[in-house]
């Protein structure tokens, strides 16, 4: 019964926030969004741009939406919380080509970079990558990324789909005024398909399909490797469910090929969009446009772990003097993890402390199919971010009890060297 009613009301979910799309308020690999009430219509949808998989999809029962411009599938044959829970205890297969891949070029590449994110790229090792934020000059978040310093000459970034004009676009600008000044840098789209196997099996099936050694290549770091046969695919550690996994950055041509070779073993099964809401909400990961955007800062939503020691010594990134502000005083309001009784939480639902005063917003919220508990993430008032702080939220005019959490929620299973 249980999972009948989550199943019930995360289907609703999907369903009333996929469909605004065209809006740039989506995060790598979730679908969540800042507003929305409808699907798509039959004339939009001819519109929607598609990968490279999308007739793949289709063959294999996906059910398709539109996805920040481009036509994606939210799941399968299997139930939302069949496809969550195999991720867990198996793994899955996502297609993430909307992603937007672009390679840095020139001596001057990492400057370039660090001129624009509050990361640390100078210290990273080759073939090592990073979670980073592009920032605007107020502090606030323009948008995550993954930026990994590659063996092969350049920078190698992935960037959220919801984002990919504004982020182009933001780095054109600021590669035009590096080539004004003089400095060597340029900046090139990667035209690949992208896909993602997560889950606890991941290793043991990809390993037999790729000419590298997979446990030599712990989290957040990248190779070249031949896979099924297709040389020069990017094989990168990471992912967006907390799970071991990768993402395979492949040459159009071949992404279906080896989509089909993975499912080829009965531990792979093909998941969506939806279930990349969940599995990301558990691991305590943000959503673009729901848990981060420009009006917050790294320090308010919990993320100063992602700023250099070098690079707040140097404050020389967009916004610096806000962030490093905010670091020594303190921000007013934090992103905290929940965890609530009653009705599941979601997106704008008010969050008031045990005397009935609002206190802050929930930005993203789900029941965990791994927990059996209503989760979400949000911000509140500093005051009430410590662990343990009995706080309520009010669903359809009904006051909860909740108190704020540790964060992840379901703890993560990335793969390191001992």
């Amino acid at each position: 019964m249980w999972a009948q009613k989550v199943l019930g009301i995360c289907c609703s979910r999907i369903a009333s926030r996929v469909s605004v799309l065209p809006v740039a308020s989506a995060l790598r690999f979730g679908i969540g969004t800042a507003a929305g009430s409808r699907f798509w219509s039959s004339a939009q949808q001819e519109t929607l741009k598609k990968t490279p998989l999308y007739e793949f999809h289709r063959s294999q029962g996906g059910k398709m939406v539109g996805f920040a411009g481009w036509s994606m599938p939210v799941q399968y044959k299997d139930s939302h919380i069949m496809s969550h829970m195999h991720t867990r205890e198996h793994c899955s297969l996502f297609d993430v080509s909307h992603m937007l891949q672009t390679k840095i070029l020139g001596k001057d590449r990492v400057k370039f970079m660090e001129s624009l994110v509050v990361g640390d790229i100078a210290e990273l090792k080759e073939n090592q990558g990073t979670l980073t934020l592009f920032t605007n000059e107020n502090g606030g978040i323009i948008d995550d990324l993954i930026v990994t310093k590659t063996s092969d000459g350049y920078l190698y970034v992935v960037s959220n789909a919801g984002c990919s004009e504004k982020d182009f676009a933001h780095m054109q600008s600021k590669l035009k005024e590096f080539k004004t000044a003089g400095h060597d840098v340029d900046l090139e789209p990667v035209d690949n398909a992208l896909i993602a196997l997560q889950g606890p099996s991941m290793m043991k099936v990809l390993q037999n399909g790729v000419s590298g050694d997979l446990t030599k290549l712990p989290f957040m770091t990248s190779a070249l490797m031949t896979v099924y046969g297709v040389p020069g695919c990017r094989v990168t550690r990471c992912g967006y469910t907390g799970e071991d996994g990768v993402e395979i950055s492949i040459p159009v041509k071949h992404a279906v090929h080896i989509a089909e070779s993975l499912l080829k073993d009965s531990e792979v099964k093909l998941a969506g969009l939806g279930s990349r809401d969940s599995l990301r909400l558990e691991a305590g990961l943000c959503l673009y446009g729901n848990d981060i955007d420009e009006t917050s800062s790294p320090v308010e939503a919990s993320l100063l772990w992602t700023i250099g020691k070098r690079r707040r010594e140097t404050a020389d990134f967009p916004g610096a003097s806000t962030i490093i502000r905010q670091i020594k005083e303190k921000t007013q309001r934090k992103r905290v993890g929940l965890i609530s009784t009653g009705p599941p939480v979601r997106q704008h639902i008010p969050i008031l402390n045990t005397e009935g005063r609002v206190i802050g917003e929930v930005t993203s919220g789900c029941p965990s199919p791994c927990l059996k508990q209503n989760i979400a993430m949000g911000y509140v008032e500093t005051a009430y971010s410590k662990v343990g702080t009995p706080v309520q939220v009010e669903v359809r005019k009904k006051i909860a009890e909740a108190f704020v959490t540790k964060m992840p929620f379901v703890p993560t299973h990335y793969y390191v060297l001992k």
